[in-house]
């Protein structure tokens, strides 16, 4: 063996050595399935698993990753149900409710909307940016105009809805920002695909914390700290408080940490140890990541406990606990 190889192999195994998680018996371990031939879809939170149908119905028709996370996502930016996706989510402390999205697919392409209004699908929106324009990212009043002049409409239903609103109202009374852990004011949807042909793809979406200062804007948009896809290393995303994922790039830091050798678990272990690290004033905030390898391995971690991921393959369907850090509650 030359030298330079040894070297490197030494320092690809000094990292494996650094980052290696400690779990416990009760934390599920995630496994890796032969995706030459079989497609994979994982996603956060439990409105995941009928994400993941979404994505499943283009994955097992041979369809690409790109279009299956698109779709995926676009079903829980319609669920009225959900509080912190799409415009059933909880609005800003003014009273609006404001979108965020991005997507990204093997080759680097991507496109991204922030602070977007009374349009229901800003996944669609962030998809036709990165086909249609020369740039990643639009934003608030111009990224709407441009929607509506690309075939886009507003919604003709109330925002926030009635629900909602009486929430807010309700809010308004001591008017105090709280995140909380594993409740639903942070639960971004991030989703990572790999397809048949052995591309991958990913997309987030959310409306953002509850009651959020108008015009703040979290993760979810941001290229490199919601999400990030390297077709020659693999895929991650992340879910949270968003600042924290901003002020460590926590999704590209992921898969640099692929890169060098690290397994998808324990990659998303390495930026959560450095987000406590680097991070002041973390108790009560929880941070989850979600990563995938061309390989078809994948894994999760969180800061505290409680942070799930859906999972589903030819013959797997079905919620996985991520390890984590510190017990909540």
């Amino acid at each position: 063996m030359s030298r330079r190889r040894f070297l490197k192999n030494l320092g690809l195994a000094s990292a494996g050595l650094a980052i290696k998680p400690i779990t416990t018996a009760a934390q599920t371990t995630a496994k890796s399935l032969p995706l030459k031939d079989s497609p994979l879809v994982i996603s956060t939170w439990i409105h995941g698993m009928e994400a993941n149908a979404g994505a499943w119905s283009v994955l097992e028709n041979g369809g690409a990753a790109l279009d299956a996370v698109q779709k995926g996502v676009a079903v829980t930016e319609s669920d009225i149900t959900n509080r912190s996706v799409g415009l059933a989510g909880r609005p800003d402390r003014d009273g609006h409710v404001t979108l965020d999205a991005c997507i990204m697919d093997h080759d680097s392409r991507c496109g991204s909307v922030a602070f977007l209004e009374d349009i229901q699908h800003p996944i669609d929106v962030a998809r036709a940016i990165m086909d249609k324009t020369p740039h990643v990212m639009l934003v608030g009043e111009g990224a709407q105009k441009w929607a509506l002049e690309n075939g886009f409409s507003k919604v003709d239903f109330e925002v926030p809805i009635p629900e909602v609103q009486k929430d807010y109202e309700n809010w308004l009374i001591k008017s105090e920002y709280k995140t909380g852990v594993n409740v639903e004011n942070h639960d971004t949807i991030g989703m990572l695909a790999l397809d048949a042909s052995g591309r991958m793809a990913g997309a987030c979406t959310t409306s953002g914390m509850a009651y959020k200062i108008r015009g703040r804007v979290g993760d979810s948009p941001i290229i490199g700290a919601g999400l990030f896809i390297d077709g020659d290393v693999g895929g991650a995303t992340a879910t949270g408080v968003g600042e924290a994922m901003i002020r460590t790039a926590g999704a590209s830091a992921v898969v640099e940490s692929m890169r060098r050798g690290a397994s998808p678990d324990e990659a998303c272990y390495d930026i959560v140890q450095r987000i406590l690290k680097k991070h002041p004033g973390v108790e009560g905030m929880q941070v989850g990541f979600l990563a995938m390898n061309m390989k078809g391995e994948y894994g999760g971690y969180s800061v505290y406990n409680g942070f799930n991921y859906a999972l589903r393959s030819n013959d797997r369907n079905e919620m996985v606990d991520a390890k984590y850090m510190r017990t909540w509650g």
